[in-house]
This record gives structure tokens, sequence and C-alpha cells, in this order.
């Protein structure tokens, strides 16, 4: 094409010309509950966290590799548009109300989908879609507005190049996720083993409250935190106007605090330990305590405990209470734990900081493939502009 008398590899156009709506539903429920997958605004299928209980997965759809999906309700997302590429090698199955679509068989030569996928990975395209978003109480982007949005499209060949390079990238993270899962499989495979040789002792043993507060004022805002379901301190998201510090707890490098109340967290205690240097305040509604002998218990095996699934499953399952359930310091005394010498602890640690140290690289690695999706659309649409 030309444009501004220019000899170019580009084509300005609508997705409308090479995208065609799947509708194929899992009416012979060929796959299950296993299958279902959701779309988180990260632009991933992930596995659904709804309820399936007596839900129809007939009516649910299949999304086959080289096939995308995507919830066109985008109020609450964060500013983001959830949309996902199926690049497995297995169907998998989504509620009816997402849309699933595909390039068109004849135009699998013009439009790369992995090329389309880092086109939808942009942040200008989630500010796009947002801002062309309509609703009153929900705001939707639907299949017509995907149709409808027009883009410049490099040859196909340079599409290609552009997306040997991200998908280089997303093999290499792919290979270091494995090693990663790898290394969980052998912590976890060691605790298990203590499970089953060592007796269980009661927490309440190792273990008392705290009561420090902060009536002195020693701490102030910037101290007070929050705590996450993922097992860690945050900075509060309370609205603190007017709020006085004084009647907040006092966490000290090395304590644990819980929140009590275990109702509507997904299945997860919000607790963490501090393992920082500093002090931090938290809420006085919440439990703070520490370990009393240290050469007996190591706080980070401890805490390397409570973030396993299982403690999840029982804090939920030993919660108590009518309008809210709760997990109360006696419900935490009650709990049994193996506890080998220190040497052993401190193996197992070891060993659960490295997985945590390489699952952090490994996000870092996520995230920078990722920010590097406009470069990559950038240069393949100026390559195409140069001829």
């Amino acid at each position: 094409m030309h444009f501004g008398g220019l000899a170019m590899t580009l084509t300005k156009c609508k997705l409308e010309s090479y995208l065609e709506l799947c509708s194929r539903k899992n009416s012979d429920l060929a796959y299950g509950v296993d299958d279902v997958r959701g779309v988180n605004n990260h632009k991933q299928l992930m596995t659904t966290k709804t309820d399936l209980n007596g839900r129809d997965l007939s009516i649910f759809q299949i999304v086959h590799p080289g096939e995308f999906v995507f919830n066109h309700r985008t109020s609450r997302n964060g500013s983001k548009f959830s949309i996902a590429y199926n690049d497995g090698e297995k169907p998998v199955i989504c509620t009816e109300d997402y849309v699933v679509f595909k390039i068109r068989e004849d135009c699998e030569k013009i439009l790369h989908p992995r090329w389309l996928y880092m086109f939808f990975n942009r942040p200008e395209f989630d500010r796009y879609v947002i801002t062309n978003s309509w609703g009153s109480s929900t705001e939707f982007f639907n299949w017509e507005d995907i149709q409808a949005i027009e883009l410049v499209l490099p040859s196909f060949f340079i599409q290609q190049k552009y997306v040997a390079v991200y998908h280089a990238l997303l093999e290499n993270q792919k290979s270091y996720a494995r090693g990663l899962e790898d290394l969980k499989l052998v912590c976890d495979a060691y605790i298990d083993e203590l499970r089953k040789k060592l007796p269980h002792k009661r927490l309440g043993n190792y273990i008392s409250l705290c009561d420090t507060t902060n009536a002195d004022l020693r701490y102030d805002l910037d101290s007070v935190r929050g705590i996450s379901i993922e097992k860690k301190f945050i900075d509060t998201k309370a609205n603190m106007e007017g709020v006085s510090l004084k009647p907040y707890a006092v966490v000290k490098p090395d304590e644990f605090s819980y929140v009590t109340v275990t109702s509507r967290n997904g299945g997860k205690i919000s607790l963490a330990r501090n393992d920082s240097n500093s002090s931090f305040l938290c809420s006085s509604s919440y439990i703070v305590f520490h370990v009393n002998d240290t050469s007996e218990l190591l706080p980070t095996y401890l805490s390397m405990l409570f973030e396993r699934n299982e403690f999840d499953r029982y804090a939920r399952f030993h919660s108590w209470g009518s309008a809210r359930e709760t997990f109360t310091f006696e419900d935490m005394r009650n709990v049994r734990i193996p506890i080998p010498r220190a040497d052993i602890q401190q193996d197992i640690v070891n060993i659960f900081e490295a997985y945590q140290m390489r699952r952090e690289i490994n996000e870092k690695l996520k995230a920078q493939i990722k920010a590097i999706c406009p470069v990559l659309i950038k240069g393949s649409i100026e390559e195409g502009r140069r001829g």
C-alpha cells in the first residue's frame, strides 16, 4: 500500500475483516469442572474461583487452542480489559457470558494470533476499551466493539518476526516456571514426610499473645499496615482520618498478626509475619503473637507452614460464628504441627525461601514480557512503515 507517497507493507483495517465468532457449547459434557477457566485482567486464562456447584456445564463455551475469549463486562476490572488467548494444547470451557472468537481460516496468513494477542496486551488497548465501554451500573465492551477496532497491520512476515521474539521470551519464562514448581514439590515433599514421621505438637506450647500498643504514639500513620490473604503486610486501605493510633497494636520484627474473621476471604485467613527490621501498627481487632523460644521453633518455619493451603483449609474449617466466622487465638493455640530440630527447620526454610525468591523473579519475568508487547507492536509497525 502507499501512504503519503511512501511504499509500505502496512494495511489499515478493522478487525471485523479477519475475525469470526465461535459458539461451540459443551453440550455433550466432554469437558468437566477441571476444564473450567475464567479470564483475569492480566490477559490470562485462570482456574475459576466461582462456585460451580449446581451449574449446568453443558451451556459453557469451548475455547480451543488458538482462540480468544473475553469478558465483555469492563467495570470493576481496575481499568483493564479481561481478554485471553488459549495458547495451551487443550481446549478449556468458560461461562456462556463470555465471548469467544478466532481469526478466520482464510485470514490465518494475514493476521497472526500471537501478534494480535500482543496488540491486546498493550496499556493503550486497555485505555481504548475503557474509554469506549458503555453502560450505566455495568459497563460493556462487546463483540461488535471488538470488530470495530481499527489498526495498522504490518505484513505477515514482519508479524512472524516479532512474534518469534515474544515466543522466545515466553518459552524462557515457562521453562523457569517449571523449575520453580519442581522446587516447590521438593519443599512440599519434605514437609509431608515430616508430617508422617514426627508427632504433631500443640502450637499453644510455643506461642504467646503480644499486648504492646502504640499508647505513647511512638509510631505514626506511615507504620500502619493491613494484612492480605497472600500472607503479607500491606499499606492500609482504611480511612485513617481522625483515627487515634494509641490503641493500635505494635507488631515487632518476627512477630505474627492475623485477622480473626475468616468469612468472605475466599477460603483464606489473613495472616502475616513481620519479616522486616521495622515495627508495624495494626488494628487493635487483630491478634498479635510471637514465638516464645526461637531456638525451638523458628518464626520463619512457622510462617512457611502458615502459607500452605492446608493451613487455610484448617483455619476455615475450625472457624465458627453466625454472621461472621472467626478463628480465635485459642483456635490458633490448638493447631498441631510437626516441629523437627531447628537445623532441619532451617533447611526446609532455605528451600522455601529459594522458592519464594524464584517465584518473585518469575513474576518479574512475566511483567517484563507483558511490558515488551507495546515495544514489539510499535517495532513491527515501524518496520512495515519503512517498507
